[in-house]
This record gives structure tokens, sequence and C-alpha cells, in this order.
């Protein structure tokens, strides 16, 4: 079983600081809203959460 490490902080209400062993990422919004997640990795997504289960998530990769 690998090791892994992951720590989340809460910066201010609604914006994250992510860090884990490779990256760090920032993550705005949440709650019952839409979240924007910007990598150090150069990957941008947005996802929601629906109703019934259900999710949406979009992925990019910055160039």
């Amino acid at each position: 079983m690998p090791v892994t490490f992951r720590k989340s902080f809460r910066i201010l209400p609604g914006v994250r600081l992510n860090i884990n062993r490779r990256s760090w990422s920032i993550t705005l919004g949440g709650g019952k809203g839409p979240r924007y997640t910007r990598s150090s990795t150069g990957q941008d997504t947005v996802s929601q959460n629906l109703p019934g289960g259900f999710g949406y998530r979009s992925t990019h990769r910055r160039r």
C-alpha cells in the first residue's frame, strides 16, 4: 500500500489551499454553487454537485 500525503487549509471562507506530495492547488467556491480549482500542474477544474447524486466536472489543461 503506497504512502500518500494530502492536506487542505482553509484560508478564507470559500477559499482552500490543497497540498499533496507533487503539487498544490487553490479551490474557490463550493457549498451550493460551483467549485473552481486551479492546480500548480496546469490543470483547471470546474465542478458542481447536482441533485440526485449526480455531478458535473469539466477539466482543462493550461498551455
